[in-house]
């Protein structure tokens, strides 16, 4: 049996290719901008505008809730308007809402705009991963590394570099509103782009109803969520517990800059290892068990030299953020499938992810000790692990709901492995 010879493609078809690629990479680093940001500043925030320790707590707690909130009209707007134009929206009402915010003369418009700024990277967050199973279906493992990597730096520039720049510029609005830059640069390639079909927005396939009854999407919904929520408890409380056990404020600090950079190559290798054939399930237990092994060697050990062992191992470990980003493509037949998947389990997870820390906190200022807030680790990482072990199964949330299209489309811009 002979086959038709694949076309090869034109040139024009090549460069939109790239022109798609430079557009996910640039737009992805900017999703955490509005965030990173401010922690580095906060102190400047709340003397510029008189802002209460309790509105700068709500400031800190809001892009859990944005993320959560807004996340999940995602997918509705990826089908009325393309995942194209979400995107191309979204980084415009960032780059307005990071220059609003800075100029605000009141707390209360720099949290609404705040808001804006933080809806563009919460959107986005689930138009991206769309892209990527529509146009690179064969490509999910390639361009999950470049977007969670360019997430990663994306995140940890800011937090390094908005007080030089404010320091440089002498304003600190000026050092916050200077994010808007590279905003506006990432909507240039979006844009340029146009769908290898000639339609500006492009169909993402049959809308997926009933998402919540499919065992699938709350498996990825309690994963992403404890996944995030782990994190945002060793980002928001570990220092404070080393500080606890004798560590002073400058070495605990570095112990958090292992944890953030022992995560950059993690991210870049685990989506490619994740999309080859069998890959999740090893990939994820690998994973999975450095977090009790990290995470209880910084319980019992934390604060003596062997500290910065177990922050690399959970830094290690928070390498199955990346590894869920992939899962949103491989555990969807379409387009249309990612976008509900994706949707479902970043809102419900960004939601459960915010309670986390705030357990934490009231855990520790009731009892004055640790115990119970690694117990409540531990808790979280249980659940991840049950969670995790059911998603690295071949399953689809298509075949788990009614009414929905076992097939996806090829796309003209697939991009062969």
């Amino acid at each position: 049996m002979t086959t038709a010879a694949r076309p090869r493609p034109t040139r024009a078809a090549i460069l939109g290719a790239w022109m798609l690629v430079a557009g996910v990479m640039l737009a992805a680093f900017n999703f955490r901008t509005a965030v990173t940001s401010v922690g580095a500043m906060l102190s400047e925030i709340q003397d510029g505008l008189g802002m209460s320790e309790t509105v700068a707590g709500l400031l800190t707690t809001l892009p859990v809730l944005a993320f959560a909130s807004l996340g999940a009209l995602a997918p509705r707007l990826t089908r009325r308007f393309g995942a194209r134009g979400v995107i191309t929206a979204s980084l415009l009402a960032m780059s307005l809402g990071l220059i609003a915010r800075a100029y605000s003369g009141h707390a209360a418009l720099f949290l609404l705009f705040s808001l804006l700024a933080l809806a563009g990277g919460a959107i986005g967050n689930v138009a991206v991963p769309v892209i990527v199973k529509r146009y690179f279906p064969h490509s999910i493992g390639r361009m999950t590394t470049a977007y969670t990597a360019m997430l990663a730096i994306g995140t940890t520039i800011p937090a390094f570099a908005t007080v030089p720049i404010a320091q440089l510029a002498g304003d600190w609005r000026l050092a916050l509103a200077a994010w808007s830059v590279p905003a506006l640069l990432a909507v240039v390639p979006w844009l340029v782009w146009r769908d290898g079909d000639g339609r500006a927005a492009a169909s993402e396939g049959p809308r997926l109803r009933g998402v919540w009854r499919s065992p699938l999407a709350w498996a990825m919904l309690v994963a992403f969520g404890t996944q995030s929520s782990i994190a945002y408890i060793v980002i928001g409380w570990v220092t404070e517990f080393l500080r606890t056990r004798g560590m002073d404020a400058a070495s605990a600090g570095a112990m958090l800059g292992v944890f953030t950079l022992v995560q950059i190559p993690m991210f870049m290798i685990v989506p490619l290892l994740v999309a080859r054939p069998g890959g999740p399930r090893p990939v994820f237990l690998s994973l999975a068990v450095c977090y009790p092994i990290g995470v209880g060697g910084l319980w019992v050990f934390g604060g003596d030299w062997s500290t910065w062992i177990w922050s690399a191992l959970t830094a290690v470990a928070s390498a199955t953020f990346p590894l869920l980003l992939t899962l949103f493509g491989l555990r969807a037949r379409t387009a249309g499938g990612t976008a509900a998947l994706s949707g479902f389990a970043q809102s419900g997870g960004y939601l459960l992810a915010g309670v986390g820390p705030l357990a934490v906190g009231w855990l520790y200022g009731l009892t004055s000790a640790w115990a119970l807030p690694f117990g409540l680790l531990f808790v979280l990482i249980g659940a991840q692990m049950i969670s995790g072990l059911y998603l690295t199964r071949d399953r689809y949330i298509e075949d788990q709901l009614p009414h929905s299209s076992p097939r996806s489309q090829r796309s003209p811009w697939a991009v062969p492995r």
